[in-house]
């Protein structure tokens, strides 16, 4: 266990320490609009990692879902460990989420025919969102948190997915699902379990515990 931090604020309307210093290892907007939206000062480092050959790895050593999205989580923040520059007591985030239907993985849609493809097969279907999220610190992991949100797709017609894909065009393309769940998205559920900002990549309420354990944010 690392030594806490001194207990300074950055400025008093603030609900975290000056130190130390957190990186989001993500390029999803999405994770980067739940951090700041809860008010954690964070900068943003795109990990340099590839997704594909890892999950491609995962399902050779017979991963499951959520060990792989936890494996995909950690790689990442150790990659922004690894960079120059890095402060190395920063504390660093790393998150993944793989979507699987009755067994099969679903990886973000190459293009809108993709997607189409996609959102007919989860039509009707039940759907889990394996949500990853880890810290790092000196090159280490320190926390580590899964999350299953579990969702039930609508039967959609092609009339609907017409609609849709013309109001989200290029949107679905960077969304595991081929839907942003807090944008139109929403339409095409019946039932959602789980929690809100998990379901949109982060577990933001496992998270905030954690970094108020740690007391990089005030308790």
């Amino acid at each position: 266990m690392y030594p806490r931090t001194p207990t300074l604020v950055t400025n008093p309307s603030s609900l975290q320490r000056r130190h130390p210093p957190i990186i989001l290892a993500s390029a999803s907007s999405s994770r980067l609009a739940l951090v700041r939206a809860a008010g954690l000062n964070v900068t943003v480092r795109k990990p340099s990692v590839d997704e594909d050959v890892l999950k491609r790895q995962a399902r050779v050593e017979g991963l499951q879902a959520a060990d792989a999205a936890l494996m995909l989580a950690e790689r990442k923040a150790v990659s922004i460990s690894d960079q120059p520059g890095i402060d190395p007591g920063a504390l660093i985030i790393g998150a993944d989420q793989l979507l699987v239907c009755e067994g099969r993985w679903y990886d973000k849609p190459i293009d809108l025919a993709a997607a189409r493809t996609q959102l007919q097969a989860l039509s009707g279907r039940t759907h889990v969102l394996h949500t990853a999220v880890v810290c790092c610190r000196h090159g280490e992991m320190v926390w580590r948190h899964a999350a299953a949100p579990v969702l039930s797709m609508r039967r959609l017609s092609d009339a609907f997915l017409d609609a849709y894909l013309s109001v989200e065009a290029e949107h679905v393309l960077h969304c595991v699902g081929a839907y942003r769940l807090e944008g139109p998205g929403i339409h095409l559920f019946e039932t959602v379990e789980g929690e809100h900002a998990a379901i949109l990549g982060l577990s933001l309420l496992a998270l905030l515990s954690f970094l108020r354990q740690q007391d990089v944010l005030i308790g």
